[in-house]
């Protein structure tokens, strides 16, 4: 297994533990009469503070996956994982420190703290399209 299935696979696995974790948070609610069951906004903007930071944190990894997983596949798919090996998990360490860093806090700090990790997410991203531009297209 090499890194780029690794972090593939960590940022799946991050998906779905923050999506199990909205469930069990909003279950509870709704267990505790606090909110309704059909209550719920999808933005979570009507949820109590750790609700909604738990709700934007899930919808981030699944709005950046479409640029985050499909560069990881297409280096799969085209056997060039060696483009994407060095800074998979890097990546996959960034994308969780965001993540963490949004369910900690929405202090200033926090929030720049969160953007300079997207950042890094964004800039690894643009060097592989370069690598996979100057690979496939001869750029």
């Amino acid at each position: 297994m090499n890194d780029t299935i690794i972090g593939l696979l960590g940022y799946i696995t991050w998906i779905l533990v923050l999506l199990v974790w909205l469930a069990v948070y909003r279950t509870v609610l709704v267990a505790k009469k606090q909110q309704a069951v059909n209550d719920f906004k999808a933005d979570g903007s009507n949820s109590p503070g750790f609700g909604e930071r738990i709700t934007r944190a899930q919808s981030n990894c699944v709005e950046s996956f479409a640029f985050i997983g499909g560069l990881m596949l297409l280096a799969l798919a085209t056997d060039s994982a060696a483009i994407t090996n060095n800074l998979a998990l890097l990546l996959l360490a960034a994308r969780l420190g965001q993540s963490i860093t949004h369910l900690i806090s929405t202090s200033v700090l926090a929030v720049q703290i969160r953007f300079a990790f997207f950042l890094a997410q964004v800039g690894i991203c643009f060097y592989w399209v370069v690598l996979f531009a100057s690979k496939f297209i001869g750029v």
